[in-house]
C-alpha cells in the first residue's frame, strides 16, 4: 500500500543537519532504512563541500579520499530497528565515540524506553530523520516533557499507482478459489499485514473503491467483471495483523478484528497468525 517518493532537500533541511553536525542535538533518531541512506548521502555532501583542494595533495583524487573518510557522529545516533540500524553501520560512520543503538523492541514504546531517550530533558534537541508523516507517539511525548524536535522529512508515502489493479486481481482470485474450495460454512477471513497508519489509510481507500467500481455497470475488459456476482468484500471482511498502539487503535474504532504485534519480524507475525486463528 505504500511507494516512497524522495523529497527535494530543502535550504531548512540543510540548516538541521549543519546545526546537528555543530553539536546542537543531544541525539538522532533514524526512522527508516530509506531515511538513513538519504540522510547519509547529505551528510556525504556537506563533508565533502567543506573541504577544499588544498585539504588534500592530490586534488585529482579529492572525491576518492572524502569518501572513505570516516564520518564524524555529533551525537548519539539511534536506529528505530535492525535494517536501519544495518543501513548505518555498512556506512562509513565513524564509531569510536558514539555506536549506532536500537531499542530491544522496534516502535515508538521501545524507543521511549532508552535510556538515550529518557534521560532527555527540558530544552534539550533532538533530530529525526524520517518520511513525511509518522512517528507522532515519540514527538507528542518527547514535546511534552518540554524536548525541543525538530525533524527532515527525506521522502514521502504515496499511493503505489498499480495498487487498486492488484488489489481487484487479488479479490477476484479470491472469489474464484472460494467457489472452488469451500466446503465449510463459514470461510476463514484473509489476513492483512499493516505496518503503518499512512498504509491503513491507502488500504481503506482501495477496499471501499474497489466496492464502488463492481457497482459499476459491466465492461467487457473490467477485471471484475467475473466476479461481479459475489457481494464486494468489505473492510470487515479481513482480520488485521497491526503494529502497536497508535495502529491497533485506528483499526479498533473501526471496530475491526485485529491482532496487536510489537515488532514486524515474521516469527512474530506468524505466532500472531497461529495463535489466534
Amino acid at each position: 500500500m505504500l511507494t516512497l517518493q524522495p523529497r527535494p532537500t530543502t535550504g531548512d533541511d540543510l540548516a538541521l543537519m549543519r546545526a546537528w553536525l555543530a553539536g546542537e542535538y543531544k541525539a538522532l533518531v533514524v526512522i527508516s532504512p530509506t531515511a538513513a541512506t538519504s540522510g547519509l548521502n547529505v551528510w556525504q555532501s556537506l563533508v565533502y563541500s567543506e573541504h577544499d583542494d588544498s585539504s588534500y595533495a592530490q586534488p585529482d583524487n579529492k572525491a576518492a579520499n572524502i569518501a572513505s573518510e570516516a564520518l564524524v557522529a555529533p551525537s548519539q545516533i539511534i536506529a528505530v530497528g535492525q535494517a536501519t540500524a544495518t543501513a548505518l553501520t555498512q556506512s562509513n560512520i565513524d564509531s569510536a565515540n558514539y555506536q549506532v543503538r536500537q531499542p530491544e523492541v522496534a516502535n515508538n514504546e521501545g524507543m521511549l524506553a532508552m535510556p538515550e531517550i529518557e534521560r532527555l530533558q527540558a530544552g534539550d534537541k533532538l533530530l529525526i530523520w524520517r518520511g513525511l508523516g509518522g512517528r507522532r507517539l515519540l514527538v507528542d511525548t518527547l514535546q511534552a516533557r518540554g524536548v525541543h524536535i525538530d525533524s527532515i522529512a527525506w521522502y514521502k508515502r504515496t499511493m503505489p499507482t498499480e495498487a487498486m489493479t492488484q488489489y481487484q486481481q487479488w479479490q477476484k482470485d479470491f472469489f474464484v478459489c472460494n467457489q472452488t474450495t469451500n466446503t465449510t460454512p463459514k470461510q476463514a477471513k484473509p489476513i492483512v499485514v499493516v505496518s503503518s497508519g499512512v498504509a491503513f489509510e491507502h488500504w481503506t481507500s482501495i477496499v471501499q473503491g474497489a466496492r464502488e467500481k463492481m457497482s459499476e455497470p459491466k465492461r467487457s475488459n473490467d477485471i471484475m467483471t467475473d466476479a461481479r456476482d459475489n457481494l464486494p468484500l468489505t473492510l470487515a471482511d479481513f482480520s488485521y495483523v497491526v503494529l502497536g498502539e497508535r495502529l491497533a487503535n485506528m483499526v479498533a474504532a473501526q471496530r475491526l478484528s485485529y491482532w496487536r504485534v510489537e515488532d514486524l519480524a515474521p516469527d512474530t507475525i506468524l505466532s500472531a497468525i497461529t495463535t489466534n486463528t
